[in-house]
């Protein structure tokens, strides 16, 4: 044994333990490498999420940044262990009634902290439970559930849930026990026992011609080094992306780097070693060449793409009467140049893969949005048929876009395929930011005119969009945009062209809202200011501009039922007539404190624009009356698992506990599509819809039952009014799965393609939003917080209120984080300390008002929410400014260097 390592010995759970670590060794990596204890997450590894957060003796501490020698002789409890205490047990079973846990790779040291507060006894309100749970981060929840849920505990409250599940029943999640006792499975969570470990090499420069040095010599003083992988290496083209016509990305860099971060090879070694390696000393040399990472730098810097000339990636375009004519016949125009930031996705669980060859095909195990499209990816790039591969999603902790891309999976399924033996990645946190995906920075030009009264004349959108190195979800952004810009409101004259360019910066992809949020900031603050300049409250305003059913959209789609805009706005009416009222009695006695309300709309086309969306589900029925749902939607928080086994529940007519759920891996359940652009409650959930539906019709016609027969599968009878039929399942033959009944169902959302105008069908549904928020500014240090949030969300039906809600705060505390302070800097905001997300003191109380405007497709009328939840939000902060102050903000995020120049703008000293 190493002289320098020494054995430490303390109790785990209560059950004495002892392990050899070398010195510094953080506790985090000892729990849960040399002791198994993988409720124990990391999720930065510097102290900045807390996700790994530990009692010791009793304090909740960091284990990434407590060494594993300072524990010795002392008491260390996991989730495992405050789980089974009184104090856990009443505390997981608020969080599943609360829907406190969504994607869940934060939970553990959100339990693990609570049960601290709970333990230390005294009152436990609001503020005490922001105090002891602050230095854990979440991005899914919006916090407010969490807090609801340790406040409920400490009192003892009752935490029954609804029962059942039934369509509009608010049951907790199918999937959430896991997620909170601390045995849910992520990323990394699931490799075996001694998996040799991938390390990318990655370019330190923006842009770099770069060398390979001597690889032979490198291995040769290395011994323990399996591999070493490069663009020799990977045996298809050396391409990847999402849309076709867009593959551009290389795996490994072949000559020249594009961003920081880009990889040029891949060490691989066992675990050990390879926690000591030091990528510096890989052989590889650099020279760094000019680059480019704004949208004002793009056109002018060298071209970066063949066949692009001036970085465009590629460019959108919509036009519906005459947008000219509509604004110079307009009584008032409002006009400005809007700029947004990259925003990094910040979920806690950084990307994570481990892949291994069974039987002479390759299973990769990743976290994961879509599964299938990582089929793709992979087969492209290796070179392999599809079915060559097996893609075995694990937990996702959190996902918001960004692993919709691959990112680790093609590295260690290279590495497996090459070697024969599993190997796995885990990212660091910085290795995460500097590589992955980001919201699209923008710099928006937007003029707006309104006649006397308000009504809309006329709209002229210009919107340029950063996309980074490759273009990832360039395209779908560039194409979404031009038909959402407009906003949720009838506009005669309409005109919207966008652009995606290249940049030196990390490629900007999918993130919730592709775009749209961005093109909301500019319409919905000079919507705003031409209220102002007619003397008009600006709700009322955009109640009287609001779509509905019958009107045409800018792309002359017309909707014959389901535009709820109209009714999200209006139950506002209270909340904002309240706020206003309060807000002015404020500020007559405040100073340079000062208050104010701001509203906001938006809408969102939920799937994928003018193209095939196909969802597939699979279900059986066994001998027994077992009912498996195959479900391979990706829950990645969301809910999926829960809302589309309700919804295939109801249509089956079954209870939704009687469902046995298999899922998501490619192998076992048919592709129900990505999981993004708001589409699953709508494509997957009508897929789900039409397969119990199927498998009803089959069961009523073997007793030949009327269609209102309720069904008993456990039982084997069929009620049909005073009438029961006996079903003899058993006389069935059972098929290679060992299902006597099967149905296999597709939903593909009816749409059209878009002519040379923009004009079409570009979605079969809008999900639609409003949104009010309160702030106050403080005019001297320019901060301002944010109050409260009222949120009107038109889902359709509410398939479950209680994870309605949840989607809804988690959008919610999102928005506020891309108004307030979320701006990734290449280079410089690479960790959690230095790109800020906000947290418990930052998120106000949201109060979301369901609205149901029943969808033409929908499954039980139901409309996809997922990307609506943040549209409105941060416009809605931004004129609550306004209307606090008096100034107007044209770049997010509003940071206090930002609002201070805009203030003394506005005349505030």
């Amino acid at each position: 044994m190493d002289s320098a390592i020494a054995r430490t010995g303390f109790t785990l759970n209560g059950a004495p333990v002892s392990l050899d670590a070398p010195p510094g060794e953080p506790l985090s990596q000892a729990l849960r490498e040399r002791l198994g204890a993988r409720d124990v997450k990391v999720g930065c590894g510097a102290g900045d999420c807390g996700a790994c957060t530990v009692l010791i003796d009793g304090a909740p501490v960091c284990a990434c940044l407590t060494p594993a020698a300072q524990v010795e002789g002392r008491a260390v409890e996991t989730l495992t262990g405050v789980y089974q205490s009184s104090e856990g047990e009443q505390l997981a079973a608020s969080f599943a009634a609360h829907q406190a846990a969504q994607c869940g790779i934060c939970t553990p040291g959100m339990m693990v902290s609570a049960v601290a507060l709970l333990r230390a006894g005294g009152p436990v309100e609001p503020q005490t439970v922001e105090d002891a749970l602050g230095g854990v981060l979440c991005r899914c929840t919006g916090y407010r559930k969490i807090v609801d849920a340790v406040v409920a505990a400490a009192q003892g409250a009752d935490p029954t849930v609804a029962k059942g599940g039934a369509i509009g029943d608010a049951i907790p999640r199918l999937d959430g026990a896991a997620k909170i006792d601390g045995t849910e499975r992520f990323g990394d969570d699931v490799a075996p026992e001694g998996a040799l470990v991938a390390r990318p090499i990655r370019s330190p420069h923006f842009r770099a011609r770069f060398q390979l040095g001597d690889l032979a010599a490198f291995r040769a003083a290395n011994p323990w080094v399996e591999l070493i992988l490069t663009a020799a290496d990977v045996p298809g083209p050396n391409r990847f992306g999402v849309i076709p016509g867009f593959i551009d990305q290389p795996l490994f860099a072949e000559t020249e780097t594009r961003f920081r971060g880009e990889a040029v090879a891949c060490v691989i070694g066992p675990a050990e070693e390879m926690a000591d390696f030091d990528p510096a000393t890989f052989p590889v040399t650099w020279e760094p060449l000019p680059h480019a990472l704004t949208i004002a730098e793009a056109p002018e810097a060298d071209e970066m793409h063949p066949d692009k000339p001036g970085n465009v990636m590629c460019k959108g375009f919509v036009k519906r009467g005459d947008a000219d004519t509509g604004l110079a016949n307009a009584a008032v125009v409002a006009e400005g140049t809007y700029e947004t930031a990259f925003v990094e996705h910040g979920y806690i669980e950084p990307e994570a893969a481990f892949a291994e060859m069974v039987d002479g095909r390759l299973h990769v195990h990743c976290c994961t949005q879509a599964p299938v499209m990582n089929q793709v990816g992979l087969a492209g790039l290796l070179a392999l048929e599809q079915d060559r591969f097996r893609i075995v999603p694990t937990a996702t902790g959190g996902g918001f876009g960004s692993k919709l891309d691959l990112s680790a999976q093609p590295f260690v399924a290279l590495a497996a395929l090459k070697l024969g033996r599993p190997v796995r990645i885990t990212y660091g946190r910085i290795e995460s930011m500097q590589t992955t995906t980001k919201r699209h920075p923008a710099r928006i030009t937007m003029k707006v005119g309104a006649d006397a009264q308000g009504k809309l004349t006329g709209m002229d959108f210009q919107g340029a969009f950063n996309t980074g190195a490759y273009a990832s979800w360039g395209p779908t952004v560039a194409n979404r945009v031009p038909i959402h810009a407009s906003g949720p409101y009838s506009v005669p004259g309409y005109v919207a062209r966008t652009q995606a360019l290249y940049t030196n910066a990390p490629p900007a992809g999918a993130f919730r809202g592709f775009g749209v949020p961005q093109s909301a900031i500019a319409l919905e603050t000079l919507l705003d200011e031409i209220a102002a300049k007619l003397d008009l409250d600006p709700l009322r305003m955009r109640i009287d501009n609001a779509l509905s059913n019958g009107q045409p959209t800018v792309c002359g789609q017309v909707f014959e039922q389901g535009v709820g805009i109209g009714a999200c706005l209006e139950a506002l009416l209270p909340a904002w007539d309240a706020a206003r009222a309060e807000c002015e009695a404020f500020n007559a006695t405040a100073g340079h404190l000062r208050r104010g309300v701001g509203v906001a709309g938006g809408w969102y086309g939920c799937g994928n624009t003018s193209m095939p969306n196909p969802s597939t589900i699979k279900a059986g029925i066994r001998a027994d009356g077992t009912v498996v749902l195959h479900q391979g939607a990706v829950d990645i928080g969301q809910g999926s698992n829960t809302v589309i086994t309700q919804i295939f529940a109801e249509a089956l007519g079954v209870p939704v506990g009687q469902v046995t759920r298999v899922g998501g891996d490619t192998d076992v359940t048919p592709d129900a599509g990505k999981t993004s652009a708001s589409r699953q409650t709508f494509v997957t959930g009508g897929a789900a819809k039409a397969a119990g539906e199927a498998l009803r019709r089959l069961i009523l016609s073997l007793v030949n039952a009327s269609e209102t027969a309720r069904l008993s599968l456990k039982e084997g009878t069929v009620r049909d009014g005073t009438a029961t039929h006996t079903l003899d399942l058993s006389r069935l033959e059972p098929n290679a799965e060992g299902y006597v009944l099967t149905a296999t169902e597709s939903y593909d959302p009816p749409t059209e393609p878009l002519d040379e105008n923009g004009q079409g069908v570009p979605y079969a549904q809008y999900g639609y939003a409003a949104q009010l928020a309160v702030v106050e500014v403080d005019t001297k240090l320019g901060t301002t917080k944010v109050l409260k949030i009222v949120a009107a969300h038109d889902v359709g039906r509410a398939i479950n209120p209680l994870l309605v809600e949840g989607q809804v705060q988690g959008g919610v505390a999102q928005g506020l984080g891309m108004a307030l302070m979320e701006e990734f800097l290449p280079g410089r905001t690479e960790n959690l300390h230095d790109y800020l997300i906000p947290t418990f003191g930052d998120v106000p109380p949201i109060k979301t008002l369901i609205i149901e405007e029943p969808d033409l497709h929908g499954p039980f009328g139901a409309k996809g929410l997922g990307e609506h939840a943040l549209i409105p939000t941060a416009p809605a902060i931004l004129n609550a400014i306004t209307h606090a102050t008096g100034a107007r903000l044209r770049q997010v995020p509003v940071t206090p260097s930002r609002l201070r120049v805009a203030l003394k703008e506005a005349g505030h000293a």
